[in-house]
């Protein structure tokens, strides 16, 4: 825990205070409510402001984090025998203009996502601010009967991104929250234009790896059929060595490899 503080960094509480100032004004509040979340996020400070906006506070050192962790996750993929698809913001505003065009995206295309709000820079921090969803569970949340229930479409959600020519980049449980029984993506990160396939093939990659742990490879391997093919799922097995080293998946990478094979065979 100390580790992670030391490296996500800390908000000084005057510019925090200034943000929270800023956003009562621009939203015509005399006063606000704010809950600090407690999340595992390294890569901003979230807040609660009025249980109406979710917002997001971004740091020079979140982005230097981020930085970091896109040239480890491109390594990762050199180690799949492909090119490093994953894209890097250089200030915090970008950062959270970037998630904010990428949630209005996937709403275009109809997919569940959080309305997004905007996008602003506050005294050097980078800020987002979105819908907030109240009572929402993440994925990993579920148990083992609604997590089989929902997983069709999931991978139908999924694949409606890629259809429409956009891919997630970060997909795990806790990016995929679930609120009256319907799924929605948050947090989809950065991919480079010229990487788009190999990106929509880790993505699968990564939601089978969320899956497996909860619903077992044949069941998850069945949910991903119901939207994939089963070249698609080959291709995205190259990349589930790649899924398991990652410290956020904890999943059956040989039972899950086998599942698929065999549906190949």
């Amino acid at each position: 825990m100390e580790l992670r503080r030391l490296v996500r960094g800390h908000v000084e509480w005057p510019r925090l205070e200034a943000v929270v100032r800023e956003l009562a004004e621009r939203y015509g509040r005399d006063k606000v409510r704010v809950e600090f979340l407690d999340a595992d996020n390294w890569l901003s400070t979230p807040m609660v402001v009025d249980d109406e906006w979710f917002v997001k506070v971004i740091t020079r050192q979140n982005s230097l984090v981020h930085a970091l962790f896109t040239t480890g996750r491109n390594l990762g993929a050199f180690s799949s025998g492909r090119e490093g698809f994953f894209g890097h913001f250089g200030t915090p505003v970008q950062m959270a203009e970037h998630e904010l065009e990428a949630t209005r995206r996937m709403r275009e295309i109809g997919v569940n996502a959080p309305k997004p709000v905007e996008a602003l820079e506050i005294d050097g921090l980078g800020v987002l601010v979105l819908e907030y969803l109240p009572a929402f569970r993440s994925l990993d949340e579920l148990t083992a009967a609604e997590e089989a229930n929902l997983a069709p479409e999931l991978f139908a959600g999924l694949r409606q991104l890629h259809d429409n020519g956009l891919a997630h980049g970060d997909l795990r449980a806790e990016n995929v929250l679930i609120l009256d029984d319907e799924i929605y993506f948050i947090d989809a990160t950065s991919v480079r234009e010229d990487g788009r396939d190999d990106a929509r093939s880790y993505d699968l990659a990564c939601a089978l790896a969320a899956l497996e742990p909860l619903t077992g490879p044949t069941e998850t391997v069945d949910a991903a059929l119901s939207a994939y093919s089963v070249d698609d799922l080959l291709a995205a097995l190259e990349f589930l060595d790649f899924v398991n080293i990652r410290p956020d998946h904890d999943f059956d990478a040989a039972a899950l490899k086998g599942e698929i094979e065999k549906r190949a065979s």
